[in-house]
């Protein structure tokens, strides 16, 4: 590698970019620049544990083979969160497996809702990293939350996260399939559960078709599986007037509506993203 490209944050001399965003384009990567700058990054923290001395612009050795690894492993389209092993979400960072879906930004409209009106207790069905009910308990400091999640290896992670953002005092993460192991009523219930339909799959990019859990992609044939179990068991674990949030793909928001209409919900709203597609589907528990 010669010294001869830039650094992705100050536009200085830094060894090997412009070759790496290059493979990492040739591989296919859609964001190449974005993603060698989160590696980059990283690489460069992990330099810090060395014993030689390290500048922005000058790597260090221990820096280099991290980075190397990296995006040796990102050219064959394991997305950056499993490589570096986080990812940033609301207003921490959570760690980040192959038993868990990678947390995305759209997802934090959940949150972001949730947070618009009291609650005291909360359950998240299908926690994953945990990163939902963990941020919604940092917003409310007196607030207790139960995440659920089939995958134990999955509850490991969102332990591990609690753990580390301060709130595993106020949250319990027992395995259960939706309700089965969860009792009481909850003022609020969110949920981003699988909602990939079979056809779909091949359509999906490798990062998340080759790499994330299947259990937390499949939403059945038609993709909504997993949206009638959850409408289903919803009125008998809220309280009155307790409100129900999913997320939704950009297109089932129409069909989640009409299941929970079906099912006795008022105030039914679908809120889109940022990038204006419908994302989550809210109801509240008559009271």
């Amino acid at each position: 590698m010669s010294p001869s490209d830039r650094n992705p944050r100050t536009g200085r001399s830094v060894f090997g970019q412009d070759n790496w965003i290059a493979r990492l384009r040739s591989a296919g990567v859609p964001d190449a620049e974005g993603d060698f700058r989160r590696i980059f990054r990283w690489a460069c923290d992990m330099g810090m544990t060395a014993s030689g001395p390290q500048i922005r612009d000058g790597p260090n050795a221990l820096a280099l083979r991290m980075l190397e690894s990296a995006i040796s492993e990102r050219e064959s389209r394991r997305p950056v969160s499993q490589i570096i092993g986080k990812r940033d979400f609301w207003k921490g960072t959570f760690k980040v497996t192959q038993d868990v879906l990678d947390p995305r930004p759209e997802t934090e409209l959940l949150v972001e809702l949730g947070v618009q009106e009291p609650f005291h207790r909360v359950l998240d069905l299908g926690t994953g990293s945990g990163c939902i009910v963990i941020s919604l308990l940092m917003e409310r400091p007196n607030a207790l939350g139960v995440g659920t999640d089939i995958s134990e290896k999955a509850l490991l992670v969102a332990g591990e996260n609690a753990e580390a953002m301060g709130v595993a005092g106020r949250v319990i993460l027992p395995a259960s399939d939706w309700y089965d192991e969860v009792d009481g009523r909850y003022d609020l219930i969110v949920s981003n559960p699988p909602y990939v339909a079979a056809e779909e799959f091949k359509d999906l990019p490798p990062e998340v078709r080759c790499h994330e859990p299947h259990l937390a992609l499949a939403g059945g044939i038609d993709g909504l599986s997993a949206y009638r179990a959850i409408v289903a068991g919803a009125r008998n674990h809220l309280t009155p007037g307790g409100r129900l949030l999913v997320e939704t793909g950009s297109t089932q928001a129409v069909e989640v509506r009409r299941l929970m209409a079906d099912a006795g919900f008022e105030s039914l709203t679908v809120h889109a993203d940022l990038d204006g597609r419908d994302r989550v589907v809210a109801a509240r528990n008559p009271a």
